[in-house]
């Protein structure tokens, strides 16, 4: 009799653990422990909420991740123009979709769209422009040729192999004299801008002479480059009301100034330069570069600098642009 029960407790034992073998291999089990696993059960489980309370969720979510658009002003202090700032809405509809469709109730699956600033720097009239806007996490190394063409292929070189393109402004004199160079920058991809023809001192021009400085650039790098820049960069950035009312009026130009300088015309020692500039790259800087030793040196520095501070080395263009270089 006790040989019965033993035996037949065993067979049950048996029976029962095949049983449990199979479920806890089975589909839904194997995809439980998984999502228990990495902690994403809530995620990952089929949604249960209804449509109203989904909205509620997504109402409160949008309180802290909903951005305002900034509106471009003009600067009290340097009486220059700043770019507005895109900002970003949540789209309810369109993230009730993504939802639904991923099965996922968490904040990463918002849809968002754009908003544009009420105000825009289109619209604020002739004003020079130092920066872009301060919650843009971009720069720009923006590089003035009139000489130094020793030092060009170095940067064009560092450029191309961080796959960084920037703003050259270019000398309506330099482009005539070294037409090759030029274009050697163009097909580099970077953007061109107008850095007038002689290297005068644009404030102490007159209208007329200002119209000449800036219109032979622009005939020249069209006639070379088939390009018509639509930036203005003043020679050591000498200039009065007349050149950019001149500039944008009569050629559709920005007129652009420069947050940071490297001052390397004047060679200062490569590390003395690098610490200047990294002390005042932030958000929307403008820093300003020619075809130097110490610039070609130091480039790749500075380069790394803004990739540690999560900026985005680009042409002056991008910088201005006041919509978002990505939403989350």
């Amino acid at each position: 009799m006790a040989r019965k029960n033993v035996k037949r407790l065993l067979v049950t034992g048996t029976c029962t653990g095949v049983l449990l073998l199979a479920v806890v291999n089975s589909s839904p089990v194997d995809h439980f422990v998984g999502v228990v696993k990495q902690g994403t059960v809530e995620a990952n489980l089929p949604m249960k909420e209804s449509t109203d309370e989904r909205r509620k969720l997504i109402a409160e979510w949008r309180k802290t991740r909903e951005q305002a658009p900034v509106d471009a002003r003009i600067d009290p202090v340097w009486k220059g123009a700043i770019p507005g700032y895109y900002g970003l809405a949540v789209d309810e509809e369109k993230s009730l979709a993504r939802m639904e469709q991923t099965g996922l109730l968490i904040p990463d699956q918002l849809v968002y769209r754009e908003v544009p600033p009420s105000v825009t720097l289109d619209q604020l009239g002739a004003y020079p422009i130092y920066r872009g806007n301060e919650q843009k996490p971009v720069v720009s190394f923006m590089i003035n040729v009139a000489w130094g063409n020793e030092h060009l292929d170095r940067i064009l070189n560092t450029l191309d192999h961080y796959g960084v393109k920037t703003t050259f402004f270019l000398d309506g004199s330099w482009v005539r004299r070294y037409p090759e160079l030029a274009r050697k920058i163009a097909q580099r991809g970077h953007e061109i801008g107008n850095h007038a023809y002689s290297h005068p001192d644009m404030s102490r021009l007159s209208a007329e002479r200002i119209r000449q400085e800036i219109g032979k650039t622009q005939a020249v790098i069209k006639q070379t480059l088939g390009i018509t820049p639509r930036l203005f960069a003043p020679p050591s950035g000498a200039f009065g009301q007349q050149v950019v009312t001149i500039a944008r009026q009569e050629f559709g130009m920005k007129t652009i100034l420069w947050t940071a300088d490297t001052v390397d015309w004047r060679n200062p020692p490569l590390q003395e330069m690098v610490n200047r500039v990294a002390g005042k790259m932030g958000n929307g800087v403008l820093i300003l570069m020619h075809p130097t030793d110490v610039s070609a040196k130091g480039l790749e520095q500075l380069l790394m600098i803004a990739k540690q501070k999560g900026l985005k080395a680009t042409t002056v263009s991008e910088v201005l642009d006041e919509r978002r270089l990505s939403a989350p």
